[in-house]
C-alpha cells in the first residue's frame, strides 16, 4: 500500500509503500516499511500510479491506495482507504512526518510544505498489532480482564495503546489492544529489536498475537522477505509451532552443552525465553 497526503490547493505526494502481507482472515497484523521486495523503479512506478489515482478525485488529507503485487512484480490497484491507516506509523518513522499533524494543517487551509523531491526514507520500521485474540485457535478473539500489563521501552521503541492493568477486553469492539512499532537503520536490525520489543512485553490474563509476531519474526521465510498473503495458511499451522519450538529448544540445549565446556561456572538459561516463547506467551 502506498501512503498519499494531499491538500486542498492540487498538491499531493506520496510517502511511500507499506509491506502488509502477513495477515489472518485479509486482515493484516504485521506490517513494514519499506517493503523487502521492492527496487527504486517499482517503488517510483507505484508510488506515481498512486499520486494519479488521488489527483482523479481531487482528493486532500492522508489516504492510501493499495495494490496487489503478483510474482513477476506486476501491481495491481486494489482499493483505496480515504483515512489514516492503522500502520501509518511506520511510514511516520520512515519520513520523519507526522500524519495526524499534516491532517489538521490541511484541513485548516494549509499548503504542503514538503513535495515529492524533499521526501526520502530513513531506515526500517515495523509494526505488530497487539490483538486479544488466540493464535493457536485460528485467531478466535478472546475476552476478560488484562491482571499485568507492561509494555516495552527503549530507544526508536514506540507503543500506541489505550489499555493497562484491570482493563476488561469486551465482546462489542475491535480487538486491538496496542500497536507496537520499531525503527531501526536496517531491515534485519528493525527485526532484531522487534523481537527483543516483544520479549519485554508483558500482557497477563488473555491470549494476544505477541506470540504469533515473534514466530513471524523467526521465520527464515519474513527474514528473508520472501512471503506472501497466504503465509500464515503456508506456515502457521499447529504442527509447525511444535516443530518450530523443538528445533529452537534443541539449539538452546546444544548451546548450554558448549558452554558447559568451557566455563566451571553455572548455566543460566537465558535462551529459555527464546526456545519456549511460544509457549510462554500463552502460558503468561
Amino acid at each position: 500500500e502506498i501512503q498519499v497526503l494531499g491538500d486542498n490547493h492540487g498538491n499531493i505526494v506520496h510517502l511511500f509503500e507499506r509491506e502488509c502481507s502477513i495477515q489472518r482472515r485479509h486482515q493484516k497484523l504485521v506490517e513494514e516499511a519499506p517493503s523487502g521486495v521492492l527496487t527504486p523503479e517499482l517503488r517510483t512506478a507505484m508510488g506515481e500510479a498512486a499520486v494519479n489515482v488521488a489527483k482523479a478525485c481531487d482528493y486532500s488529507g492522508a489516504g492510501t491506495v493499495e495494490f496487489l503485487l503478483d510474482s513477476d512484480h506486476n501491481f495491481y490497484f486494489l482499493e483505496m482507504n480515504t483515512r489514516l491507516q492503522v500502520e501509518h506509523p511506520v511510514t511516520e518513522l520512515i519520513t520523519g512526518l507526522d500524519l495526524v499533524e499534516q491532517q489538521i494543517r490541511v484541513a485548516e487551509g494549509e499548503a504542503l510544505v514538503f513535495a515529492q523531491s524533499d521526501l526520502s526514507i530513513n531506515g526500517h520500521a515495523l509494526e505488530l498489532r497487539v490483538c486479544a485474540e488466540d493464535p493457536m485457535n485460528d485467531f478466535l478473539p478472546t475476552i476478560g480482564k488484562i491482571e499485568a500489563y507492561n509494555p516495552p521501552v527503549g530507544e526508536n521503541i514506540r507503543v500506541d495503546d489505550f489499555v493497562d492493568a484491570g482493563y476488561d477486553i469486551p465482546i462489542f469492539y475491535d480487538n486491538m489492544i496496542s500497536k507496537l512499532i520499531v525503527w531501526a537503520p536496517t531491515r534485519i536490525e528493525a527485526i532484531e529489536k522487534m523481537k527483543d520489543a516483544i520479549n519485554q512485553y508483558e500482557i497477563v490474563g488473555l491470549e494476544t498475537t505477541l506470540s504469533f509476531g515473534s514466530f513471524v519474526l523467526n521465520h527464515p521465510n519474513f527474514v528473508s522477505a520472501d512471503f506472501d498473503t497466504q503465509f500464515v495458511q503456508k506456515y502457521f499451522s499447529h504442527e509447525q509451532v511444535l516443530e518450530s519450538e523443538k528445533t529452537l529448544s534443541t539449539a538452546a540445549a546444544l548451546l548450554a552443552i558448549e558452554l558447559l565446556k568451557t566455563t566451571d561456572k553455572p548455566v543460566i538459561a537465558s535462551g529459555e525465553r527464546d526456545s519456549d516463547w511460544f509457549v510462554n506467551r500463552r502460558n503468561g
